[in-house]
């Protein structure tokens, strides 16, 4: 039997996104499994660039990585590229990303995820990859209240128009699945964290702010919980799922608990802990790895936010035999190990 690096050798990977925090880990599985890959990231300012530049390059150490800076969203840029380097495997990575900022510049998540993930999908219909991975969210489930989420159940409540970028790219990757036979997996996320992650995560503010005696501010006064995933554990559930292509059902024919559609070759996976952990316990493990108590500002729920996400993993395992397991005082180390290296603190 051939090992995964003797079956991916000679794939091509296209990953949009590539500079940022979830890109840069799975472009750097993807070349530590024999792939060939090409990375796609316009280098935004939404956050530190300079934590972007450093993420390339890293990558750009590989002679199996190259690069390409652009705007996901500028026509005919995807069109061109595909056609030049008729990716095997797609993972689409990029995307404007966060709830609150969406209240404040809705336009760029339509530009950005909705345009620009409109321009990938054009691009695949002209030349087919073998499949197509794309990111969505757990924010997807909106004012879901029965829990853990499962893939099957109803979405039609997002509460943050970032959320419903992401279900329309949903939608539209669905639609594009069905017409061309493009397979197609969408991943919902669940709070992702570890090394190298975003300063406007919780993660990151929270780190920085205790390090410097500055107050975090805790939304609902810390009554919220969260399904955190680690960056390694979700990182390898894409992996495997980059084999698990999704084949059209025949009719009538479905698995209990798989969300794969009756009518094209596509469906939706939760990549989550399948653990809730409240918000104040999460922040006693950071308190923990830094060994200093946070100054804690207590504060009303934000605008769009949702009280919980909890994820419910099992087709994620039934698929691939795997389950994200990292426990949160591991991970939430791993990272402040991290940042004290990074800054030098």
């Amino acid at each position: 039997m051939q090992s995964d690096n003797e079956n991916s050798k000679m794939r091509t990977a296209l990953v949009t996104g590539s500079a940022g925090f979830i890109g840069y880990h799975v472009c750097r599985r993807l070349l530590d499994d024999g792939f060939h890959v090409i990375g796609i990231d316009a280098l935004t300012d939404y956050y530190d660039v300079a934590l972007k530049q450093k993420r390339e390059a890293m990558l750009l150490q590989s002679s199996a990585y190259s690069s390409v800076h652009t705007l996901i969203e500028t026509p005919n840029v995807l069109m061109n590229l595909f056609a030049k380097e008729q990716p095997d495997v797609v993972i689409h990575l990029a995307a404007q990303a966060g709830v609150r900022y969406s209240i404040e510049n809705p336009r760029s998540y339509l530009e950005s995820n909705l345009v620009g993930t409109f321009e990938l999908l054009e691009a695949a219909r002209a030349y087919p990859p073998a499949h197509m991975l794309l990111a969505s969210t757990s924010s997807a489930y909106g004012a879901n209240t029965q829990m853990p989420y499962a893939e099957t159940d109803r979405a039609d409540h997002q509460m943050s128009f970032y959320a419903a970028t992401k279900k329309a790219n949903e939608n539209m990757a669905h639609s594009y699945a069905h017409l061309f036979e493009l397979p197609i997996t969408m991943f919902r996320f669940f709070t992702v964290y570890g090394p190298w992650g975003r300063p406007d995560m919780a993660l990151f503010k929270f780190t920085k702010a205790i390090l410097t005696g500055v107050p975090i501010d805790i939304y609902n006064h810390g009554d919220m919980k969260r399904d955190f995933t680690y960056i390694d554990d979700l990182v390898h559930a894409i992996r495997l799922l980059v084999d698990v292509v999704p084949e059209r059902e025949q009719p009538n024919v479905f698995q209990d608990g798989d969300s794969i559609s009756p009518v094209a070759p596509w469906r939706v996976v939760n990549i989550g802990n399948s653990n809730c952990v409240q918000l104040t316990d999460f922040i006693t493990a950071i308190e923990a790895a830094i060994g200093r108590p946070a100054i804690r500002n207590l504060m009303e729920m934000q605008p769009g936010d949702v009280p919980a996400t909890w994820a419910n993993a099992t087709l994620l395992h039934d698929l691939t035999g795997y389950t994200p397991q990292t426990e949160i005082g591991i991970g939430v180390a791993e990272f402040v190990a991290w940042y004290r290296d990074y800054y030098a603190v």
